[in-house]
């Protein structure tokens, strides 16, 4: 039996399509026809009249974003404690400090009355607002978006809509990555659809976008020569990982049919009883279920041993994320709430997601952990 893994690329033919189209017009750079035409289909994918910026990564976009908002050393950007450091990381490019914000129990996203509660205590403390939000859309599930917007408008801090795990995703029928001043998403390669490594970043705002493929090309003046009045980062994806993009693409809504069908899967055969707990779906959400992720309520078996069982039968797994502010490099940043994100590090895990499941192979998995509990 093959190994399972936990969410591995699910490539056709027209990737290869499209990448055969760059080898044989020689576009195997950062620029060429496949970017444009990726940025304007995702653009007409998300709809809301945005534009999109194609970068090597959901982190660069992030980086760039905080850039363009004039973030800088002194300045503080909320962020979700529950999420990937890429997440996080690029507040401390730019100089500035992360404020972690506790997550809710119906989402696993950014709680509202925590975020409030954090802008408010930083006002009172620094004098200043902060000056950035960045709200994670976790796993695929939408945050509490009409919330958080209201939020980032009653107080007048733009917010950025980290989508990396959520492309086709939705809240009250709008696709996510369209809710903030900029969106984020991720095409890394256990995304649920990836140019092998890569990004973008979503906006309304031309002129924002505009900026971010400026200084996504090193930042180079309009000369003859290289000149450079700022500066710039080699961010931008490349033609040929734009093929794979536009191929994937097509197929993106199929993609988001087999997660659900394995989040569906799971649940059935084994949400039944109470040693498996498996997030529902919020009022309003529709999720691409990128990873099915589940709550072990067993109290003889941890979600480690599960995971060391699974790897066993040669099945990858993996623990939720370990909460930002629990993390070595961040704890001395400032944490807003009550240590949700913890209990669900320390009780869940990821299961194998992959859009190329069959019933055969999401047999094993459950047959695995059944055996266990």
């Amino acid at each position: 039996m093959s190994r399972i893994f936990l969410s591995p690329p699910h490539i056709g033919d027209l990737e290869q399509k499209y990448v055969e189209e760059a080898f044989r017009t020689n576009w195997i750079s950062p620029a060429g026809p496949h970017i444009t035409a990726f940025e304007n289909e995702l653009a007409l994918y998300l709809g809301e009249g945005v534009h999109v910026a194609a970068l090597s990564s959901g982190t660069a976009a992030i980086h760039l974003a905080l850039i363009i908002l004039g973030v800088k050393p002194g300045d503080e950007v909320i962020c979700s404690t529950f999420t990937f450091s890429g997440s996080v990381n690029p507040v401390v490019y730019v100089g500035a400090t992360p404020v972690f914000v506790e997550s809710d129990h119906t989402t696993w996203n950014m709680d509202p009355n925590f975020l409030r509660q954090a802008i408010v205590d930083r006002v009172a403390r620094t004098g200043k607002k902060p000056k950035a939000i960045i709200s994670v859309d976790l796993y695929g599930i939408p945050a509490r978006l009409d919330e958080i917007t209201a939020i980032s408008r009653e107080f007048d801090i733009p917010l950025i809509e980290d989508a990396a795990e959520a492309l086709g995703s939705t809240y009250r029928g709008k696709k996510l990555g369209t809710f903030g001043d900029f969106g984020i998403l991720s095409f890394n390669g256990n995304k649920i659809i990836t140019t092998s490594g890569g990004g973008a970043l979503v906006s309304k705002n031309p002129v924002h976008i505009e900026t971010a493929r400026f200084l996504a090309t090193q930042a180079r003046d309009k000369a003859p020569h290289y000149q450079h009045s700022q500066i710039g980062y080699n961010y931008r994806l490349s033609n040929v990982c734009a093929g794979i993009g536009r191929g994937q693409l097509k197929v993106l809504d199929e993609r988001v049919k087999s997660r659900r069908s394995n989040f569906d899967y799971y649940a059935k055969n084994l949400g039944a009883g109470s040693d498996f707990l498996f997030l529902p779906e919020p009022e309003g959400a529709f999720s691409n279920r990128w990873l099915t992720t589940t709550l072990v309520r067993n109290g003889g078996v941890t979600p480690e041993k599960l995971r060391l069982a699974l790897e066993k039968e040669d099945i990858e797994s993996r623990p939720l994320w370990k909460p930002m502010h629990l993390q070595p490099v961040f704890a001395s940043m400032p944490y807003y709430g009550k240590n949700l994100s913890e209990s669900l590090f320390n009780e869940g895990l990821c299961l194998p997601s992959g859009s190329a499941l069959d019933d055969v192979n999401l047999g094993r998995v459950v047959a695995c952990l059944r055996a266990v509990v």
